[in-house]
C-alpha cells in the first residue's frame, strides 16, 4: 500500500486511492461504531489468478492500513463446481502473498440456515414466490433495458402454496431446474436485476461441507449481502461488474439491517492483462484439455503458476501498487508486471553460471591436471550476500552463440584470433577451430593469459567482451524450461467470435535438455530459490527438480525482447 503519511493540517493520511478515501471518511464519521471489517470472498471452483491478487491486496491492505480486520470467506453456494483442492490452494496462495486472516475463516455455507430462514420469512410476507418455468422462459420474460418484463404466471401464488413448494424443493421432491424461488420485486424496473431475481435453485449434488443436508442453494445476489451482514462486514469491496448489482445488494440487506449497522458495497476496476485470459472457465478448459500442465503450469496467470515460475510475492504486490485502483476499466501491459518481477529479482537472485547451448573450449596452455577455484559474487546489488566458489580447469563450456567464425563489426564476443575475459577468471584467446566431417564447429582451442586472474598484475588488462562459462569436468547437466507468454494475441478477450485456443502461443514452452550448470547449483537448487543465470535470464528450480535431475524454469529474460519484436 502507499506509504501512510499524515497532513499536519487535516491529520488525514496522504496518498489514498478512492476506495481508501471512502473507508477513511466512513471511519471519521463513526459509521458502524467506527469499526472496519472487510472480506475476500473467493469461489472454491478454481485456482486464484493475478486478477484476484488486486482484490486480495485491496481487501487485506485497506484493513491493515486503517487498523481493521479482513475475513476469508469462501462463497461455496454451488457444490457442483467446488472442491476441497481449491479451498486449500486459495489458503496457500493468500498466505504466500503475505496476508493472513487469523481465525476469521468463514463459508457462505455457514449461513445456509439463516439464509433459508430469511427466504421463508420473505415467502410468508409475500415478497418471494416459487416459479415453475424453465430458465429459458424466465429469461425471455425479463424484457430488455428499454422494455418492461412480463410477470410469471406463478407470481401470485399464495404464501401458503409457495411455502409448501419451497419446503418440498428442499426435501428433494422435484428435479433440478423444475422450480426456483424468486424475489417478488418489480418486473418493470429499469434495473434488470430487480425483475424478480432468482433466490434459490434446486441442486442435488453433495456439498463438500454440508453433504446432502440441502437440496436448494442460494444464488449469489441473495447470499452475498446477507453473508456480509451475518459476518459483520462493514465494507464489501468488489469489481465494477457488480455496480448494477449494488441496488439489489442493498435491497436484500435492508431486510436485515437497522440504523446501527449495515455493510456498504464499493466497486473498483478489475485487472486485465495483455496476452492473458482471466476467465476461470477458459483457464479450466486449458487444464482439462491438457493444453497446459495443470493449474500451476508456469505459463498460467494463476498465483500458483507464477510462484512455480519464480515470481516473488513482493514483485506481484509492487505491480498492483503501480497500476492502482480506479473506476475505469483498463488493459494493463504484461510488460509492466514483468518489469516489476525483474526489478525484484535483480535485488534478491543469486548470480550463477549456466550454459544453455554448450560449445567446448580447450585451453591448450593450461595444465591438464590443474584445478583452480575462483570466487563469484552472489549478488552485486547486495554485497552482504557474499561469494561462492567455482572450479576452473583446462576444458570449459561457453555458449555457442558467443562464438562466430566470421563476426560482423562490433561483435565483442569470441572469434578466431580474438580475446575475451571469462567472468571471474582469465582472458583467453581463440587460436584454432575444430570441426566435424560436416563442417560443424565442435571445439575451440584457446590459450589463456596466466597474469589476468583477478588480483594478479595483469588483471586490469582490458578486453571488450566478457563471457560466462562452466568447467567441463565439474559441470552438472540439467534441463531448462523456457517459458514465454501463453497467448500471442495482445487482447484475446477482444475477439469473442474466435476460439481462444487458436490464439495460444505455440512457442510458450521450449524444453532444452543437457544444459551445463556450475556445481554450486547442484547443492543449492531448492524449489522457491531464485537465480540469475548470468547473461541469460532469471531461473528457479522446478517442483520436479532433484539433485540428480535438475530442472530449471525460466522466470523471465533479463530484458524485454517481446515488446520490441511485436513493435517491429
Amino acid at each position: 500500500m502507499a506509504e501512510q503519511l499524515e497532513s499536519q493540517e487535516t491529520n488525514q493520511p496522504k496518498g489514498l486511492n478512492f476506495v481508501e478515501q471512502i473507508v477513511y471518511d466512513d471511519l471519521q464519521a463513526g459509521k458502524n461504531s467506527g469499526r472496519l471489517n472487510t472480506r475476500f470472498p473467493p469461489e472454491p471452483n478454481g485456482y486464484l489468478h493475478i486478477g484476484h491478487v488486486k482484490a486480495i491486496c485491496m481487501d487485506f491492505g485497506v484493513a491493515e492500513r486503517f487498523g481493521g480486520t479482513c475475513n476469508l470467506r469462501f462463497d461455496d453456494t454451488n457444490p457442483v463446481k467446488e472442491d476441497v483442492e481449491y479451498v486449500d490452494s486459495i489458503r496457500n496462495d493468500i498466505h504466500w502473498l503475505g496476508f493472513d486472516w487469523g481465525d476469521r475463516e468463514y463459508y457462505a455455507s455457514d449461513y445456509f440456515p439463516q439464509l433459508f430462514d430469511l427466504a421463508v420469512r420473505l415467502i410468508k410476507e409475500g415478497k418471494a414466490y416459487v416459479d415453475d418455468q424453465t430458465s429459458e422462459e424466465i429469461a425471455a420474460q425479463k424484457g430488455t433495458p428499454t422494455t418492461p418484463g412480463t410477470e410469471s404466471p406463478y407470481r401470485n401464488r399464495t404464501p401458503e402454496e409457495n411455502l409448501d413448494l419451497f419446503m418440498r424443493m428442499n426435501q428433494g421432491e422435484f428435479d433440478e431446474g423444475a422450480r426456483v424461488l424468486r424475489a417478488k420485486i418489480d418486473m418493470a424496473s429499469s434495473n434488470m436485476h430487480f425483475r424478480d431475481p432468482i433466490m434459490y435453485r434446486i441442486i442435488k449434488h453433495p456439498h463438500h461441507r454440508t453433504g446432502d443436508k440441502w437440496k436448494v442453494y442460494p444464488m449469489y445476489d441473495f447470499a452475498h449481502g446477507q453473508s456480509d451482514y451475518f459476518e459483520g462486514v462493514t465494507h464489501s469491496i468488489c469489481t465494477l461488474e457488480f455496480v448494477p448489482h449494488r441496488p439489489l445488494y442493498d435491497y436484500f440487506v435492508d431486510e436485515l439491517a437497522d440504523e446501527t449497522y449495515r455493510p456498504r458495497q464499493i466497486e473498483f476496476n478489475r485487472l486485465n492483462l495483455t496476452y492473458t485470459v482471466m476467465s476461470k472457465r477458459k483457464l479450466l478448459q486449458l487444464v482439462k484439455e491438457g493444453l497446459v500442465q495443470g493449474w500451476d503450469d508456469p505459463r498460467m496467470p494463476t498465483i500458483s503458476g507464477m510462484r512455480r515460475r519464480g515470481y516473488t510475492p513482493r514483485s506481484i504486490r509492487n505491480f498492483i501498487d503501480r497500476i492502482g485502483y480506479t473506476k475505469y476499466e483498463a488493459l494493463n501491459s504484461i510488460s509492466l508486471l514483468e518489469h516489476a518481477v525483474r526489478e525484484d529479482l535483480n535485488s534478491v537472485a543469486t548470480r550463477v553460471m549456466a550454459v544453455i547451448n554448450p560449445l567446448k573450449v580447450t585451453i591448450a596452455n593450461y595444465p591438464d591436471d590443474k584445478v583452480e577455484t575462483v570466487q563469484l559474487e552472489n549478488n552485486p546489488e547486495n554485497p552482504a550476500e557474499g561469494t561462492h566458489s567455482m572450479p576452473f580447469s583446462r576444458e570449459l563450456y561457453i555458449e555457442r552463440d558467443d562464438f562466430m567464425e566470421c563476426p560482423p563489426k562490433k561483435f565483442f564476443r569470441l572469434a578466431p584470433g580474438g580475446e575475451v575475459r571469462l567472468k571471474g577468471a582469465y582472458i583467453i584467446k581463440c587460436t584454432d577451430v575444430v570441426k566435424d566431417s560436416e563442417g560443424n564447429i565442435t571445439e575451440l582451442i584457446c590459450t589463456y593469459d596466466p597474469d589476468t586472474l583477478s588480483g594478479m598484475p595483469g588483471s586490469m588488462r582490458k578486453v571488450k567482451g566478457t563471457l560466462h562459462w562452466v568447467s567441463a569436468r565439474h559441470a552438472v547437466s540439467a534441463t531448462a524450461r523456457i517459458y514465454d507468454r501463453l497467448f500471442n494475441v495482445e487482447n484475446p478477450a477482444a475477439e469473442p467470435d474466435r476460439d481462444f485456443r487458436e490464439m495460444l502461443n505455440p512457442d510458450s514452452l521450449k524444453i532444452i535438455e543437457d544444459i551445463k550448470v556450475e556445481p554450486y547449483l547442484a547443492e543449492n537448487a531448492q524449489p522457491g530459490k531464485q537465480f540469475q543465470f548470468q547473461r541469460i535470464g532469471y531461473f528457479t528450480p522446478d517442483l520436479d527438480s532433484r539433485p540428480d535431475a535438475l530442472v530449471f524454469n525460466r522466470t523471465i529474460a533479463l530484458k524485454d525482447s517481446w515488446e520490441k519484436a511485436q513493435n517491429k
